[in-house]
């Protein structure tokens, strides 16, 4: 294998790589979701990173379909773009980031280096690059297992005579040791004993990749999958964690001029200071997006990283400019937009009524079909406005957004705000008091500060043994999830249901939201709830949708 600077790089190769990685994510989506503990099938870590690859491969495709003179520095790039447009969920997220960073640094190669040396750091690179993609980083995840491979690529190219076949048999297979040892790294894999799903998901493309270049298949890491076994699920349910009641004042955005290495520094600086931290891009530009109380530390950490410039910097509850929304069209420039949208992801064809009633741009999602970064970027473009709130409505597609928003503020000049919703009810709550009259930043506030005070809650159906907050769960039983946690176990839907309730109605409440699933397409379910919430709690307003919401037949919300 060669790379741009050294000679005439294998386009064969590149192609041969991308139908590998596919067809073996494929064979193994399946395998890599189930390793997700839970015990609903919301796991879809296997689906995302098989639709990332995919989308790459694509990509791929079109740029040399048919050309005898197809250049490879044309599918490289092509790859990389098509990885970052196509990334699903926070796996695929991860994985885009690892494969931009390779490319980026195939496509930097000189003529003096070796093979094996740029092959080496270019794992280095991808795996810093995967602890780059997170806010808080964690062990005994996929993070664990990029940086096991490209420790050990950079070892190997060290050896003499080493060659890229070398160093890549050297990574897949130190990726897979740092994947069987997760389980001992994290309780929660430990206790279920199975393997990381992201890092399975991982090794599967490095394995591919020592497919391609040597013509063996390795042998993969055995997952845990195959006996029953019981699955504890703490902090694990479909919304996810509750998020605090306040948060920082301000939104920080600025684009910097730097170089990979100093990004790591910045954003552990910059994750003192506040959240919804993200910082996507490359050497040597950079795209960093955080929200703080301290605008001046924000921007002295990165005039310390290197050079910021477009730095734009919100005051969620002071600033007021702002105009009137216009109705979606075709994209179109930056200089042509106007009035503001909200872009929304809904997981059933009731919601997506709902968010389309209320004025909003919807994408499809949910569990096991989560937007990618291009799906919302596409839907942001196609808005037609100046300024886009966007609304994932699912923990998992919050850092799709996220990258979303920063390619259109890079790309196209647009101002776009992330309201991190976790949940669809949140998404309802925060379009409720949207308000396309007001400024911007206040909007943006008023929508996060609702969302947040949501107490949002669900009713789903086991789909495998698993050791909840609750006790113990078989499939088939009813489980009553409150914000995120599964709290409640029993064997009636109703039963859940109002327990689910009475839990959210605690603290007192004005307002629940009831909304019923494609499993209960009659509504006797939500039927059932609103009357028993009638009697029960006579002063609290009830309303009651028809979201379409698959494998959750209830969910429900406290305002």
């Amino acid at each position: 294998m060669e790379v741009p600077g050294s000679g005439h790089v294998q386009l064969a190769v590149v192609l041969r790589f991308v139908d590998v990685a596919v067809d073996a994510l494929a064979a193994a989506r399946e395998e890599v979701d189930a390793l997700n503990v839970y015990p609903v099938p919301d796991g879809d870590t296997g689906t995302n990173m098989h639709l990332t690859v995919s989308a790459a491969r694509e990509a791929v495709r079109q740029a040399v379909a048919d050309r005898s003179d197809a250049d490879v520095v044309e599918a490289l790039e092509a790859l990389r773009r098509g990885a970052l447009l196509g990334a699903r969920g926070n796996s695929g997220v991860i994985l885009s980031e690892m494969l931009r960073a390779i490319v980026e640094r195939l496509l930097a190669a000189t003529s003096e280096e070796t093979n094996a040396r740029v092959v080496a750091d270019a794992l280095r690179r991808a795996a810093a690059a995967s602890y780059a993609a997170v806010g808080e980083p964690v062990e005994g995840t996929m993070l664990t297992v990029a940086r096991a491979a490209g420790d050990a690529a950079v070892l190997r190219a060290e050896e003499p005579r080493a060659r890229a076949r070398d160093v890549f048999a050297a990574a897949a297979a130190a990726a897979r040791a740092a994947l069987a040892a997760t389980p001992d790294q994290l309780p929660l894999l430990r206790e279920a004993g199975v393997v990381d799903a992201g890092g399975r998901g991982l090794s599967v493309v490095l394995d591919a990749a020592e497919t391609v270049l040597t013509g063996r298949r390795p042998v993969p890491v055995a997952s845990g999958l195959g006996a029953a076994r019981t699955i504890p699920v703490p902090h694990l349910g479909p919304g996810g964690h509750a998020l605090a009641a306040d948060g920082p004042a301000y939104e920080v955005m600025y684009l910097l001029e730097t170089t990979a290495e100093r990004v790591p520094e910045l954003r552990a600086r910059l994750g003192g200071l506040g959240d919804s931290l993200v910082v996507v891009g490359g050497d040597p530009l950079w795209n960093v997006h955080v929200h703080v109380d301290d605008v001046g530390a924000a921007i002295e950490a990165g005039i310390d990283a290197g050079r910021p410039h477009r730095i734009r910097v919100t005051h969620f509850a002071e600033q007021r400019a702002g105009a009137a929304a216009t109705p979606a069209g075709a994209p179109v420039g930056a200089a042509s937009r106007s009035g503001r949208r909200v872009v929304t992801v809904s997981a059933g064809a009731g919601l997506t009524r709902l968010f389309e009633e209320a004025g909003a741009v919807v994408v499809a999602g949910g569990p096991g079909r989560r937007p990618s970064t291009g799906e919302v970027l596409a839907a942001i473009e196609a808005s037609g406005a100046a300024e886009v709130v966007l609304l994932p409505n699912d923990e998992a597609s919050v850092r799709v957004a996220e990258v979303a928003a920063s390619t259109a503020a890079q790309d196209l000049g647009l101002r776009v705000a992330v309201v991190p919703t976790i949940a669809q009810v949140e998404g309802l709550a925060a379009l409720a008091v949207h308000e396309p009259g007001r400024g911007f930043d206040r909007d943006v506030r008023e929508m996060t500060a609702t969302a947040r005070h949501v107490r949002q809650g669900a009713v789903t159906v086991a789909a495998r043994q698993a050791m909840t907050m609750a006790g113990p769960c078989e499939p088939g039983d009813v489980l009553g999830v409150v914000a995120g946690d599964f709290v409640v176990v029993g064997s009636d839907a109703f039963d859940v249901a109002t327990q689910v309730l009475d839990r959210l109605l605690a603290s007192g409440g004005e307002l629940v939201t009831v909304v019923a699933g494609s499993d209960d397409p009659e509504g006797s379910l939500a039927t059932r709830v609103a009357g028993w919430l009638e009697e029960q709690h006579p002063t609290v307003e009830v309303v009651v949708y028809d979201g379409g919401q698959e494998r959750y037949p209830l969910l429900v919300s406290v305002e």
